[in-house]
């Protein structure tokens, strides 16, 4: 029997101590995946006789809509119970999913302490690191021993998010340093917090954009980022178990933009048809309204096009290969630009080596594109492919690579320099090198 089996049959013959333990061995990633197989009655059995803590690490895991059906079967008491066991961070995350009505319920639920949190970590913009933290940490004055520090710890630490790395706090929450934990183990008992102290940390601004959290974890190789306002008042912290889910998001967000699709909010398997049409349909109008711009070029060298019918043979070949040479260059500065291998300052700089890279790519792509425009369409349309193949080639590398740098400066995701939106713009420009080298040559050659 595989597990789902062993479960649905321990709930039909009412073992609930035997089904307790059976459940209670296994890890809360594996209890999450079973919850989504088991008949609607036996997931909330099974839920409900999950420990209280081990419920809220296992309902951590679900997706967006797995939680809301799950919260519909609950009774109020355990909702509440769950919500208070919850972590804060994992709390505010479903809350800021749920509709808004679902939310006020929930937040109805809470305790005084809890709601006033959770109302302090909604209140930040969606994506910033305020919505990220949670305000469970341990923090030391610097006058206190080591001895005291420690004790404190001990009766703190239960309730931390991770113990690793203590704060040094002043009488006002202003964060001085970040400590590890070892520091306070290896030190005299008698000395003072402020002689171990080497007031060398890292910190960030609640309202930055997680993003930038993402960064300076992996920048400082950090087990925990702490959050400060602009006073620099400790408000919590960012562990480096949620950055690795922001990590996977950002890139995943990336992804869709680089196809030309607006970031989804939620998984795909979630995704409704309707909200997948709103998703691509707005890109891909613009990319039809950037295409006009090619038929309008090739309707303006009608007359060149009619003279050398051979030229339109090579229209696919020349604008398909500049639109790829175009994706390679934006792809590669997008994602230098997001890991921070590239500072805007370096622009030119990169300029220069894209456009030496697409020098070498075009005279390699353009003499292989002149031996076969000799073959198709004689020596005339041979010069004129094999020319306009290298132009385009460098251009294409020049617009792939200075784009990103300007969505940058603008403050828009680089990774809207997407590969559908390069070809476009590089297929307008292509044709306009290929029949304006094609008007001005041949009637030369």
């Amino acid at each position: 029997m595989d597990i789902i089996e062993i479960v649905e049959d321990l709930v039909e013959k009412r073992k609930w101590s035997q089904l307790r333990k059976f459940l209670s061995d296994r890890p809360a990633p594996e209890i999450a995946d079973l919850l989504l197989e088991l008949h609607k009655n036996s997931r909330v059995i099974v839920f409900r006789l999950l420990p209280r803590q081990f419920a809220a690490d296992v309902f951590s895991y679900l997706e967006s809509r797995e939680r809301d059906a799950l919260l519909m079967d609950l009774t109020d008491q355990e909702t509440r119970q769950l919500l208070a066991d919850l972590k804060p961070d994992d709390r505010t995350d479903l809350l800021e999913e749920l509709p808004g009505q679902v939310t006020q319920r929930l937040l109805n639920l809470l305790s005084f302490g809890d709601l006033k949190e959770a109302r302090v970590l909604l209140g930040y913009p969606e994506e910033s690191v305020g919505r990220l933290m949670t305000p469970d940490y341990v923090a030391v004055r610097p006058d206190w021993t080591i001895a005291r520090a420690l004790d404190h710890i001990r009766n703190m630490g239960k309730d931390s998010e991770t113990i690793n790395v203590i704060y040094v706090t002043n009488a006002s929450w202003q964060l001085l340093d970040a400590l590890d934990l070892r520091k306070f183990i290896l030190a005299d008992p008698s000395e003072t917090v402020e002689q171990i102290m080497d007031h060398r940390f890292v910190s960030i601004v609640a309202s930055e954009d997680r993003e930038e959290a993402v960064k300076l974890i992996q920048l400082y190789d950090l087990v925990a980022l702490p959050v400060v306002d602009s006073n620099g008042v400790l408000l919590g912290i960012v562990t480096v178990d949620d950055v690795l889910d922001i990590a996977e998001e950002e890139v995943t967000e990336d992804f869709h933009m680089t196809a030309a699709v607006r970031p989804l909010k939620m998984s795909y398997r979630d995704s409704g048809i309707w909200s997948l049409y709103t998703k691509r349909i707005g890109w891909l109008v613009i990319l039809v309204l950037v295409n006009l711009v090619s038929s309008s070029v090739i309707a303006a060298f009608e007359e060149t096009l009619a003279s050398v019918i051979a030229l339109a043979f090579f229209i696919p070949l020349l604008i398909d290969s500049g639109g790829n040479a175009g994706a390679q260059s934006a792809t590669l500065v997008v994602r230098a630009i997001a890991t921070g291998d590239v500072k805007l300052s370096r622009w030119f700089f990169t300029l220069m080596k894209e456009m030496s890279v697409g020098m070498f790519l075009g005279l390699t792509m353009g003499v292989a594109s002149w031996a076969l425009g000799l073959t198709r369409g004689g020596y005339q349309v041979g010069v004129v492919v094999g020319l306009s193949m290298m132009a385009i080639v460098v251009v294409a590398n020049i617009i792939g690579t200075i784009l990103p740098f300007i969505l940058t400066k603008l403050k828009i995701d680089p990774a809207v320099a997407s590969s559908p939106l390069i070809t476009s713009i590089v297929d307008a420009t292509g044709l306009l090198i290929y029949f304006g080298l094609a008007t001005a040559l041949l009637p030369l050659i």
